[in-house]
């Protein structure tokens, strides 16, 4: 199944939000098995993108600004070999969103909890925010 989800690039000075498709296997019915296709889907990308090395990559003008607003300019390449855990990413993402580090809203409507069933279309736009913490560091 084809879903549409709303993303914001890290480090991007425009406020530029594009939609972009995944495909994730089966028909969720529960905002679990959503946030566990998902993270299958996004495990498959970055696992394939390991696996396919880019043999140029150039980084535009543009790019390297927002890169550096972001704290790193780098060409995106991981340089280790170890791929992916799916079962741990899963687990993780779970985590994640009880911890309420991201929130996941239907067509503008919040998603509260895990076992609270959705109904996807083909018009259903997800959208996945990640919070920040705006008061005090860690280090």
């Amino acid at each position: 199944m084809e879903i549409k989800v709303n993303l914001k690039s890290l480090g991007k000075r425009r406020q530029s939000v594009k939609t972009v498709t995944y495909e994730i296997p089966g028909h969720p019915k529960t905002l679990r098995e959503l946030i566990c296709a998902v993270t299958q889907a996004g495990v498959e990308e970055y696992n394939c993108r390991m696996e396919t090395p880019e043999l140029l990559r150039c980084l535009t003008s543009e790019e390297i600004t927002d890169m550096a607003q972001a704290g790193k300019v780098s060409f995106g390449v991981n340089y280790g070999e170890k791929k992916a855990d799916f079962i741990k990413a899963q687990e993780n993402a779970i985590q994640c969103f009880e911890d309420g580090i991201y929130r996941i809203f239907l067509n503008e409507t919040p998603l509260e909890a895990l076992e609270e069933r959705i109904q996807i279309t083909e018009e259903s736009i997800f959208t996945f925010v990640r919070m920040t913490m705006l008061v005090g560091r860690m280090w």
